[in-house]
């Protein structure tokens, strides 16, 4: 079945290749184990409906004929655009086109900040988010998540290392965490906490931005120290880029679940549905090939556990 996807409002970013060159390119690198044209091409093409999911689903959703899926695509190699800056490839994209086809529906993007996210399920705008986010207790108030990938947090420094930095050694640096993230609200707090400010030393000053792309942009012209963020997402980009940053490993232990989540309403009538379409998609082969194609193996789970 193919599955239709279109954008409901685009931003025109580059990706973090093009953001750190500067050379007015916006085309989008390769990944690891992937090529342009798998980039582009629709992995749920040929996946059929898994009728016990599809026997889950509200009719009003079955009369609709679509799901609508929140995500902020500046985020390789898990949720971005390709190189034609209107198509969304990744991981999160990928998740969200089985989804979909595991329901027999299409499905429409919703490019959007991250923490605007949360506020759009909550006023229905959008059915769901994919958009690699955890299950903290402040969000399961407000949202069912349904676990689909297990991730991490690493500290990117500027290219060598040049300060000499280690995750233990960040005390009154300036570092860039994502808006409304969980490395924000979370991991470097906690990160802070760990190392500084329990051991009398000044508190890891955080930098709230946008996106990724804003915080690498700000690295390379030394106005932070360092960037706080998702594993997979720092090691594609410097794989790119080896000569703009390093990262830092291994990457940081607070005691925190790396576990990340699809998000929807809290109570949804989807919920039920959406859990036995995912546990469909981590049973199928085409997860693998997912996870594969943009380098993130290592993140895959075997249980869609409802939180």
């Amino acid at each position: 079945m193919k599955i239709g996807s279109k954008i409901l409002s685009t931003t025109a970013a580059l990706a973090v290749v093009a953001t750190l060159t500067a050379c007015g390119n916006a085309s989008v690198a390769s990944p690891p184990g992937s090529s342009a044209s798998s980039n582009d091409s629709d992995i749920a093409a040929n996946v059929q409906p898994d009728p016990a999911a599809v026997k889950l689903l509200p009719q009003s959703y079955k009369d609709k004929g679509e799901l609508t899926v929140a995500m902020d695509l500046h985020y390789p190699p898990t949720t971005f655009l390709a190189a034609d800056n209107k198509t969304p490839i990744g991981l999160n994209p990928d998740i969200a086109r089985l989804l979909a086809a595991k329901l027999g529906l299409k499905v429409e993007f919703g490019n959007v900040v991250f923490d605007t996210i949360i506020p759009g399920i909550q006023g229905d705008r959008y059915d769901f988010t994919a958009t690699t986010m955890s299950p903290t207790p402040e969000r399961l108030k407000v949202l069912d998540m349904v676990n689909y990938f297990d991730d991490g947090n690493s500290v990117a420094v500027a290219a060598g290392n040049p300060l000499k930095l280690s995750n233990e050694t960040l005390c009154g640096k300036n570092i860039a965490v994502t808006a409304g993230s969980t490395g924000q609200l979370k991991r470097l707090p906690a990160l802070s906490e760990q190392t500084c400010t329990s051991k009398g030393k000044p508190a890891i000053n955080a930098v709230a931005l946008p996106n990724v792309n804003e915080a690498l942009t700000q690295l390379a012209s030394k106005r932070i120290d360092g960037i706080l963020y998702d594993t997979p997402s720092l090691a594609w980009a410097a794989k790119q880029q080896p000569n703009a940053f390093t990262v830092l490993t291994p990457q940081i232990n607070v005691g925190s679940s790396n576990v990340t989540a699809i998000g929807l309403k809290k109570g949804s009538a989807l919920t039920p549905a959406l859990q036995a379409a995912m546990q469909s998609v981590l049973d199928s082969p085409e997860y693998k090939k997912s996870l594969a194609n943009w380098g993130v193996s290592d993140g895959a789970i075997t249980k869609a556990t409802l939180n």
